[in-house]
């Protein structure tokens, strides 16, 4: 009788050590998912890419539009007030028309070029994000899987132990039978 009392407690030991396995294989892999997310490899960009990027952050901040228009008034007011002979760039302004273009020409790609680069590490964002919850999805199947294999097996060791639990009420019911027979 002792013997079935030590099976039943041994098989429930054996349940508890089966999730606690789970648990912590679980735990381990998110460990490994977090620390992949949180030290993302460092991006390797050529001297061109610096390059647009550090123009692009600069032509679209205020700074450049402070100083742009800084320069463009110091210009038009240098020209306006300098006598006739010393002006580099008389009213029309043309030669100030001339630069703006050349600098719209030159901006306008480079900053295409950088906006170019930032979608791309978007969409590559957008597919880990992707690959994130499709792994998430299957291992939440998995654990779903996992949960109804440890229930099936909880249910085979409940009804084991009912059955144990059922004989040992029986040879106690028997015993008590005998020595109330034994008394008479």
């Amino acid at each position: 009788m002792d013997n079935q009392i030590k099976d039943l407690l041994t098989s429930e030991d054996e349940q508890l050590q089966k999730l606690q396995k789970i648990v912590q294989q679980t735990i381990e892999e998110e460990k490994l998912i977090v620390e992949n997310l949180l030290h993302q490899p460092k991006e390797v960009l050529t001297k061109g890419q610096t390059i647009s990027d550090k123009v692009a952050a600069f032509g679209g901040s205020w700074n450049f539009i402070i100083s742009f228009a800084v320069l463009l008034f110091g210009w038009i007011i240098l020209n306006s007030l300098l006598p006739k002979p010393d002006q580099f760039d008389p009213f029309p302004f043309i030669l100030m028309n001339l630069v703006l273009s050349a600098i719209a020409a030159l901006q306008a790609p480079i900053i295409m070029m950088s906006q170019n680069r930032q979608e791309e590490k978007d969409r590559k964002r957008g597919e880990n994000d992707y690959l994130i919850n499709l792994k998430a999805e299957l291992e939440v199947r998995s654990l779903h899987q996992k949960v109804d294999l440890l229930l099936e097996e909880q249910i085979k060791v409940l009804f084991d132990s009912q059955a144990k639990q059922l004989e040992l009420l029986n040879e106690i019911n028997e015993k008590i039978e005998r020595l109330q027979q034994a008394r008479s």
